[in-house]
C-alpha cells in the first residue's frame, strides 16, 4: 500500500472512501508515516499578484468577471512588492512562497515580469509556485529556465463534474497545461475543490484523475469551496446544507488522496478558516501535511498566522524545512 501506484481504478479508490472512518485514518495514517514525518507540516504564504478580471467562469471563482463579487481587477504588481511580500513571509516562517495571478493564460508582455519575480523570490532561498492559467510550451520552458519550482493547475474535480462548474475551457485543457508543465521539469501542484455540490462518486474521480497520472503531482491541495456570494455556485449553495461540505467527507478526502498519493505533499488549502481545531486535527492524522498561512489566500479568508502557531502548538507540529520527498527522489536519481 505505500509504494507509489499510477494504476488505480475508480472501484479501488470507492472502496477506501467506503472503509469505515477509523480504518481509513489508520491506514492513511500508516502510510504518511512512511514517506514523512508526522509531525511536521510545511507553511507555504499565498499571494495574489494579478486580481480579478478572469474571463474565465469558473462558478466558484470571486475573480471571474462573471461573479458580481464586488472584486475589482488589479493589474500585475511591481515586482519589488512582490519580493517585499515573499520577504515577509520568510521572516514568518514560510518555505514555499505562491503567487497566483487571475487570468486565462498569461501575457507574453508579462513573461519578463514574472521571470523576474521568479528569480528574485528563489534567490531568497524559498519555494517558488506560480498558478497564471494555461501555459503555452514558450511559456512553461520560461518558467523553468527562471527557475520556478511548482507550478500550480488545480483540475477542480472529477472530469464529469468539471462542465457544470466551468464552460469557457474543457477538463483536457488543464491536462494539457499539466503535461507542458512537466515536460517542461516543473514540479507539478494540481487539486481541486470539495463541497461545490459534486457527488461522492465525483470526488472518486478527482482522486482517480490526479492519482492515474503518469507521475504524480508533488503537491495535491484539497480546498473547501467557500461559497461567496455573487458567484454562481456561492448563490445557488447560499442557506442550503450543501454550502460547507459535512467535516468528516472532507477528511475522507484527504486520507484517500493520501493513500493513493503517499509521497506527495497534501495541503489543507481554502475554507480551512471555517474548520474547527478538532477537524484540522483529524486532516493532519489523515496525511495532511502543508497548510497556507496568512490572513489572506488570494481574495478569501484564511485562519491567520497566531491561529496557526497556537494549533500547532496545541497539536505538537512543527514547520517542516526538509525537502519534499518525490523532489528529493528525483534529485537524487538525478545525481547518479
Amino acid at each position: 500500500m505505500t509504494q507509489p501506484r499510477n494504476d488505480w481504478t475508480r472501484e479501488e479508490i470507492s472502496a477506501l472512501f467506503s472503509l469505515p472512518f477509523t480504518e481509513l485514518l489508520f491506514q492513511a495514517a500508516t502510510v504518511h508515516r512512511a514517506h514523512h514525518a508526522a509531525d511536521q507540516v510545511q507553511l507555504c504564504t499565498l499571494l495574489s499578484i494579478k486580481t480579478g478580471g478572469c474571463p474565465e467562469d469558473c462558478g466558484y471563482c470571486s475573480q471571474s468577471v462573471k461573479a458580481d463579487s464586488g472584486v475589482e481587477a488589479t493589474k500585475l504588481m511591481d515586482v519589488r512588492a512582490v519580493l517585499q511580500s515573499a520577504a515577509q513571509a520568510k521572516d514568518r516562517g514560510s518555505q514555499r512562497f505562491c503567487m497566483g495571478a487571475a487570468w486565462r493564460n498569461p501575457k507574453d508582455r508579462d513573461m519578463p515580469a514574472i521571470v523576474e519575480i521568479v528569480k528574485g523570490v528563489s534567490a531568497m532561498g524559498m519555494e517558488t509556485c506560480m498558478t497564471l492559467g494555461m501555459l503555452s510550451p514558450k511559456q512553461a520552458d520560461m518558467l523553468a529556465e527562471a527557475g520556478l519550482d511548482y507550478y500550480n493547475h488545480n483540475i477542480d474535480s472529477s472530469p464529469e463534474y468539471y462542465e457544470k462548474a466551468i464552460s469557457t475551457r474543457k477538463m483536457q485543457d488543464r491536462l494539457d497545461t499539466l503535461g507542458e508543465v512537466r515536460r517542461a521539469g516543473i514540479n507539478v501542484c494540481s487539486g481541486g475543490i470539495i463541497g461545490m455540490g459534486e457527488t461522492r462518486e465525483d470526488r472518486v474521480g478527482f482522486i482517480h484523475t490526479l492519482a492515474t497520472l503518469p507521475q504524480h503531482p508533488e503537491s495535491v491541495p484539497v480546498n473547501a469551496l467557500v461559497p461567496v456570494k455573487g458567484t454562481v455556485l456561492g448563490d445557488m449553495l447560499a442557506d442550503t446544507p450543501m454550502a460547507k461540505i459535512d467535516d468528516i467527507e472532507f477528511v475522507r478526502v484527504v486520507a484517500v488522496a493520501r493513500i493513493t498519493m503517499p509521497m506527495s505533499m497534501v495541503r489543507l488549502s481554502a475554507g480551512r478558516e471555517s474548520m474547527s481545531e478538532a477537524t484540522q486535527a483529524l486532516c493532519f492524522m489523515a496525511g495532511a501535511n502543508s497548510i497556507f498561512t496568512g490572513d489572506k489566500l488570494l481574495t478569501a479568508p484564511n485562519a491567520g498566522d497566531d491561529s496557526d502557531a497556537a494549533l500547532m502548538a496545541k497539536l505538537g507540529l512543527s514547520a517542516m524545512s526538509a525537502e519534499e520527498p518525490l523532489r528529493a527522489c528525483k534529485a537524487l536519481e538525478a545525481a547518479e
